[in-house]
């Protein structure tokens, strides 16, 4: 502890105003509700009491010894080498104490300030730190005592001190903020100018004269805007915008819980006004809507609860950080934004790098739209009477969605298609009413900008044909959504074929093929083949050309030859008498 800290740990009453009201919090420790005592940061840019830290349970034991090394060859200080981990009491969250215990965690300056402060205004006259006789009248920055007006002349007079700054307490009152140096631990009276790169320390001249001589001592100013822009970068770039994001969220949560309780509220009121109408079995009834009403209220408000504790948690995680590194940039010193710039880049850059940034528009809390009150469907009997009326809190799961019908898989080319999408909860049993957003879209897989127009009829009982007509053949990509979502399996492939051309002449073979590979063959009906006797090309020798049918008056192109048992059936004349395409 440097003498500035012992010498306001002695000084500063810590006990709480009598009332319980602070006018500063920031100088109150939330682990013992007094004013800060030897205040350290945590990994997690909270601060406590050095003593409160000491105090905390530890959650876990570590030690950073290596387990092939034999327990005779580890040194003391090894051994003792063990990490502690805590749990912070703001956050929750799972922090390392050094081996040192809290003495090595880094000091917050500005919670000092912070104490030093709420203790002028608020205790009213203080002692004269020296004689204890005297009430102080002034301070000396240097040495972080508070002086009677006789010790203060005292002061100014001894050489060592002759040069000290001393400040009257009242200015300092009235400026509210306290600029104060850092004073070395290592040498009382030295304060930290300069900054230690090799050792990322801020030291004074006398550790950079001995400590440090071999080492590259630069002035604390030069090296502050480094280290300030990327505390500054990681605020701007990452941070800010995931904090109004996580704001965002958590106010469409917050929206959506107020929405869910006004639907369960409405839903409860038209509940009551059907049940009015009837006599003490529909009353039995009603209160037993109600009852299945406040089941499903508490069931998703919890899921409500739940989804808004985890955006409140990743909230305060990142304001409190943000807090803190945007106060130590504005209110701290030079020195004081470098004694704590290592723990805020460490917790800033492991917020910035968290995997749970949500985006505000993929929030879809539950707001209650899917509860409804149905008040023509039978509800059997209650007290021998027949009543009707139930609460319908079913919700499509797009997982459980099946389609029927053909025409999902394959098409004809200008023939109306058609196939059903049937919405399911998560039993499987079909939705029993409409009204879901549903959505398909057929794309030509090879074509651009080929698309095909679809008719979604709602059939009111939670199917829905899809009705289309493809122009152009080949292969398609079906999308079916259900509220911007799809189903499973999509997108599907839909094949749509040619359009079928009948032919009503009469097929035959090249009589080239049915003569046995004679070139002098012609086929015995008066109609012609292109290129003459040009025929199947199936490997005869002296028969090139490309696979076809041929026909009176007319060539039907095929892939491969006719068969041997179709060529049996070949007339002397060339006339096919049964051919299967």
């Amino acid at each position: 502890m440097s003498q500035r800290e012992r010498t306001e740990s002695t000084t500063v009453n810590s006990e709480p105003e009598p009332n319980g009201a602070l006018v500063n919090p920031r100088a109150v420790c939330n682990v013992c509700k007094r004013l800060y005592r030897d205040p350290k940061i945590l990994p997690c840019l909270h601060t406590f009491c050095s003593d409160c830290v000491g105090q905390l349970e530890p959650f876990s034991v570590s030690s950073r010894n290596h387990r092939n090394v034999p327990q005779d060859d580890r040194s003391e200080a090894d051994r003792a080498a063990v990490t502690v981990t805590v749990l912070c009491p703001d956050c929750d969250s799972e922090v390392d104490i050094p081996p040192s215990g809290p003495a090595g965690l880094s000091t917050d300056h500005l919670a000092l300030d912070e104490v030093f402060l709420e203790t002028l205004v608020t205790h009213g006259p203080l002692g004269c730190d020296l004689c204890g006789e005297g009430d102080a009248e002034s301070r000396c920055d240097v040495c972080s005592v508070n002086l009677c007006e006789f010790c203060c002349q005292a002061h100014r007079r001894q050489k060592r001190t002759a040069s000290h700054s001393i400040q009257g307490l009242e200015e300092l009152r009235s400026r509210g903020r306290l600029c104060r140096p850092v004073l070395c631990s290592l040498h009382p009276g030295q304060e930290l100018r300069l900054f230690c790169q090799p050792c990322d320390l801020p030291v004074c001249r006398e550790c950079a004269g001995t400590l440090h001589r071999d080492h590259r001592c630069c002035p604390a100013q030069d090296v502050l805007d480094r280290h300030g822009d990327r505390i500054r970068q990681l605020i701007t770039v990452h941070l800010r915008p995931r904090l109004e994001r996580l704001e965002g969220s958590l106010q469409k949560v917050e929206v959506s819980q107020e929405a869910l309780q006004a639907r369960v509220d409405a839903t409860a009121n038209e509940v009551r006004a059907f049940a009015r109408s009837y006599a003490c079995a529909v009353e039995t009834h009603c209160l037993s809507l109600l009852r299945h009403l406040e089941e499903l209220r508490v069931q998703r408000r919890n899921q409500l609860h739940l989804q808004r504790a985890q955006l409140q948690q990743a909230l305060l995680d990142v304001r409190g950080s943000v807090e803190f590194a945007e106060r130590l940039l504005s209110c701290g010193s030079d020195v004081e934004i470098l004694s704590a710039k290592t723990v805020t880049l460490r917790r800033l850059t492991s917020l910035s790098e968290s995997s749970y940034d949500p985006d505000p528009a993929s929030v879809a809390p539950d707001d209650g739209s899917s509860i409804c009150f149905m008040p023509q469907e039978p509800a059997g009997e209650v007290e021998g009477y027949p009543v009707v009326g139930v609460i319908n809190s079913k919700t499509v799961d797009l997982c459980k969605c099946t389609i029927e019908g053909e025409g999902l898989q394959q098409g004809r080319e200008g023939q109306q298609g058609c196939f059903t999408l049937v919405c399911r909860d998560s039993a499987g049993e079909q939705v029993a009413r409409g009204g879901e957003h549903v959505v398909v879209s057929i794309v030509h897989k090879e074509k651009q900008n080929c698309t095909v127009d679809t008719a979604v009829l709602d059939n009111n009982d939670g199917s829905y044909r899809v009705s289309y007509t493809p122009e152009v053949p080949g292969p398609y990509s079906v999308w079916v959504c259900v509220k911007a979502q799809h189903v499973k399996g999509s997108p599907f492939v839909l094949n749509v074929k040619r359009k079928v051309r009948h032919h009503s002449g009469t097929f035959h073979c090249c009589s080239f093929c049915s003569s046995g590979g004679a070139k002098e063959a012609r086929c015995g009906c008066p109609g012609t083949m292109p290129g003459g006797f040009k025929g199947c090309g199936h490997g005869h020798k002296g028969h090139p050309g490309k696979p076809h049918w041929s026909c009176c008056g007319s060539t039907v192109e095929q892939s491969e030859c006719l068969p041997q048992s179709v060529l049996a059936a070949v007339s002397s004349r060339g006339h096919l008498r049964t051919v299967e395409l």
